[in-house]
């Protein structure tokens, strides 16, 4: 199977919020300026329905509405890839196939959740599952949410497969990232993507093909700029800009006191940005109060792009 887009897959690739009115209906004008604004700031593809994207806590139906109407809006411009994580292999296989008729370029997948699997069910039920999508395929590594993560040899095993492109790790943890890095190096058309920005400059610059990067829904611009300073090697970039990162990360993600601060802040952010009409969150989560609102307001008041030539 030939991608759709050059492998491997490289750049700054955000994993889009969900706009949401209510719990049942997608604010497709929302999506519509969000999508507008990361193609005008320079991103390399769009991801959605992750982590980021609510997936789990969204209708089936919402979930297919997603995809067609990001396939729509996005019109092929940027590589387009829609998640497909499920407890169940049949409901994978039936998103897989949504997005492929509605022209998405590739597949995200994360373990199924609940029951953990052990390395060898693990291998054994991409083995299953990978002949049976139609399109390129991006294994999501989430252990947090899904108490399983890859081991490094049964990355390389799933990856046996050329139909799987890609590797994107959100542990936060750059040791064992580096350690799928380094057992995938034989692979040269495999993507291998970081999840948490903090970390996404220094893993760009050991060898990394980019990020899946939460804030660049708000500012890609610089999370852009960031990955094109890494891959250039220009440490002195780099480290300035990994100082708007952290403001950005420790301002605005750490509002609240669990562990859905990352999502409300950012949902948050993006409504005061007024790229999203309303910062909704699907149950069983809720929008920030006022008083959380107005720090997310003060937050977003301090972060400055202007000397970093980023506006």
């Amino acid at each position: 199977m030939t991608p759709n887009f050059k492998t491997p897959l490289s750049g700054i690739i955000p994993p889009l919020v969900t706009p949401l009115i209510d719990n049942e209906t997608l604010d497709v004008e929302s999506l519509e300026r969000l999508i507008e604004h990361l193609i005008a700031g320079g991103v390399n593809g769009l991801f959605i329905l992750g982590t980021t994207g609510e997936e789990q806590s969204l209708s089936y139906g919402i979930r297919q509405q997603m995809i067609r109407e990001s396939a729509r809006i996005n019109r092929g411009r940027l590589p387009l890839l829609a998640c497909i994580t499920d407890t169940s292999i049949t409901e994978s296989i039936r998103l897989a196939g949504v997005a492929a008729d509605a022209g998405a370029d590739g597949v995200v997948s994360a373990p199924p959740y609940y029951f953990a699997t052990g390395q060898p069910e693990l291998a054994q039920f991409y083995e299953e599952l990978v002949p049976q999508l139609p399109l390129p395929v991006f294994l999501y590594n989430m252990p947090s949410h899904v108490k399983v993560s890859f081991a490094p040899d049964t990355v390389r095993r799933i990856a046996e497969n050329p139909q799987v492109v890609g590797f994107k790790d959100s542990s936060a943890n750059a040791v064992y990232f580096h350690s799928v890095m380094y057992k995938m190096q034989h692979r040269e058309d495999f993507a291998m993507l970081v999840g948490p920005e903090e970390i996404t400059g220094e893993c760009v610059l050991l060898g990394a093909n980019g990020g899946i990067n939460g804030g660049a829904n708000m500012f890609p611009k610089l999370y852009v700029a960031m990955y094109e300073a890494a891959k250039a090697h220009d440490i002195e970039r780099v480290t300035e800009l990994q100082q708007l990162i952290m403001q950005i990360s420790l301002s605005i993600y750490t509002v609240g006191r669990h562990g859905s601060s990352y999502l409300k802040g950012l949902k948050c952010a993006l409504s005061l940005l007024g790229i999203i009409r309303d910062d909704f969150v699907a149950s069983p989560f809720y929008k920030f109060d006022a008083p959380e609102r107005e720090k997310i307001r003060q937050a977003l008041e301090a972060i400055d792009l202007r000397p970093y030539g980023l506006v």
